[in-house]
């Protein structure tokens, strides 16, 4: 016999559909608003409806105007600096919780799990005083620093090396095999999923990150996309330039909005092979 597909209730369906409107409409606007030429003032400025001038001339004026290059260049050393570290301190660390026997295993991991209920803010002036004392003040190293090991990103390799028999591990051991040997060419490429995970979820993260860039830094040659967007706007709000600012936001989110659309299937995928809902 066949079996019949679930049907979805449609008040369900309803209730998505206005969530995913409301999640939408501030982009909508975003990418109107930067597509007109002339947003300035009276009912333009809310409105959803494109212009019939509509044209990419904010964008080139925003592009030009700010230091967009090099924003783009800082953001992405930051992004992939923090994460070519996270991965080797998860991948250990969530594999020594997973697979490895040691006095106060669980205790330290609780404890490790801590990080997770603080605040980031009451940590920034600690660390300030950290990085000062290291030297790496308003450096991009710096702005990496506090980031190279992720309470989320342990978890989530603990999580994911636990759904992998250890019929592996024997069958490498048998073979002769050290345990870093069974980490890196046994384990880790079957834990692909939860990298590709961590890895959406850190880039994303650092994409966006503002306060703690802003509070780290203080050269314009060393400022992120976020940073250099408040600079930018600020000056722009001045002159009510509300097309322009709205480009440079889009500018600034049109990358992790691209990666969105490209890799869904997989960011979902990767989540449900590690076990995490």
């Amino acid at each position: 016999m066949i079996a019949r597909r679930s049907q979805v209730p449609a008040a369900s369906v309803i209730l998505l559909a206005a969530a995913a409107a409301i999640w939408f409409m501030p982009f909508l606007w975003m990418l109107v608003a930067s597509l007109r030429p002339d947003a300035a003032g009276g009912a333009d400025i809310a409105s959803l409806w494109p212009s019939p001038r509509s044209g990419f001339g904010n964008f080139t004026e925003a592009w030009s105007s700010g230091s967009f290059p090099l924003w783009y260049l800082n953001t992405m050393l930051l992004c992939a600096g923090v994460l070519a570290v996270q991965l080797v301190t998860v991948t250990l660390a969530g594999y020594a919780f997973a697979r490895l026997d040691f006095p106060g295993r669980q205790a330290i991991f609780y404890l490790f799990l801590l990080q997770l209920m603080l605040v980031p803010p009451v940590l920034m002036v600690p660390n300030l005083v950290t990085l000062a004392w290291l030297g790496l003040y308003d450096t991009l190293v710096g702005v990496m620093a506090p980031y190279f090991a992720s309470a989320f990103g342990v978890f989530l390799m603990r999580q994911t090396f636990r759904t992998i028999p250890r019929d592996f591990e024997e069958a490498a051991l048998v073979d002769g095999a050290s345990r870093l040997q069974i980490l890196w060419r046994v384990l880790v490429p079957l834990a692909r999923p939860g990298l590709v995970a961590f890895s959406i979820v850190s880039v994303a993260a650092h994409w966006n990150e503002f306060l703690w860039p802003l509070l780290a830094v203080s050269s314009p040659s060393n400022q992120v996309l976020t940073v250099g967007l408040a600079s930018f706007t600020m000056g722009a709000e001045s002159a009510s330039q509300w097309g322009l600012i709205a480009a440079g936001t889009a500018l600034v989110a049109a990358p992790l909005l691209a990666a969105f659309v490209l890799f869904q299937r997989r960011f979902v995928s990767s989540f449900v092979f590690t076990g995490i809902k």
